[in-house]
C-alpha cells in the first residue's frame, strides 16, 4: 500500500512546494510593481495600519482579493461553460496569480500581528513543518534532476550558445536573465 501512495504523496509535495514558490516569487513581484508605480509607502502604511488593528481583524483582511477576483473567477467559469476554453484557462489563471500575490503582499505585514494569536502561530508552525517535509520528500528528486540537467542538458546549451552571434540581441537576452533572476 506504501507504494501505491509514494506517487500520491510525491504529487501532493510538489503542489505544496509549487504554491510556496508562487507565494514567494509573487510577492516580490507585487513589491516590484508597487515600486515601479512609485508606491513604496503603500506598503509602510498598510503594515502601520495593519499594525493598529487587533489580530482576529488582520485576519479579516486576507477574505480582500478573494472578494475582490471573485468576479473575475466567476467570468472564467462562464467562458468554460461557453466553450472558451483558452480564455478561461488564462483568465483563471491570472486570477490565481494575482490572488497569491496579493495575499503573499497582505500575509507580509500582517504576519506579526496575526502570529499573536496561539491558534494561528500553531498553524504557521505545522505549514512550516508541512513545507520542511515536502522539501524532504522533493530533494533527492530534485538532485537527480540537476545531476541529469549538468550532464546532458548543459553540454547541449554550450553547444548552442557557441553557434549563436555575440551581438545585441545576445546582451540584452542576457540583460533580461539577469533582471527576472533578480526578481
Amino acid at each position: 500500500m506504501r507504494r501505491l501512495l509514494r506517487p500520491l504523496w510525491v504529487l501532493i509535495a510538489v503542489l505544496f512546494l509549487v504554491e510556496a514558490w508562487l507565494w514567494h516569487r509573487l510577492s516580490a513581484l507585487i513589491a516590484w510593481v508597487l515600486a515601479a508605480v512609485g508606491l513604496p509607502r503603500l506598503k509602510v502604511r498598510l503594515a502601520a495600519w495593519v499594525e493598529g488593528l487587533p489580530p482576529p481583524a488582520a485576519l479579516v483582511l486576507f477574505v480582500v482579493p478573494a472578494v475582490c477576483l471573485l468576479p473575475c473567477k466567476l467570468l472564467g467559469l462562464w467562458m468554460l461553460a461557453r466553450g472558451r476554453w483558452v480564455a478561461a484557462l488564462a483568465v483563471l489563471g491570472a486570477a490565481k496569480l494575482v490572488g497569491v500575490g496579493m495575499t503573499a503582499f497582505l500575509f507580509q505585514a500582517a504576519r506579526p500581528r496575526l502570529l499573536r494569536m496561539a491558534w494561528f502561530a500553531w498553524l504557521y508552525g505545522r505549514v512550516l513543518a508541512a513545507l520542511a517535509w515536502a522539501h524532504r520528500q522533493l530533494d533527492p528528486f530534485k538532485q537527480r534532476v540537476r545531476t541529469w540537467a549538468r550532464q546532458t542538458v548543459a553540454p547541449a546549451l554550450a553547444r548552442l550558445r557557441a553557434a549563436l552571434p555575440r551581438g545585441r540581441v545576445a546582451r540584452r537576452m542576457a540583460r533580461l536573465r539577469r533582471r527576472a533572476q533578480r526578481v
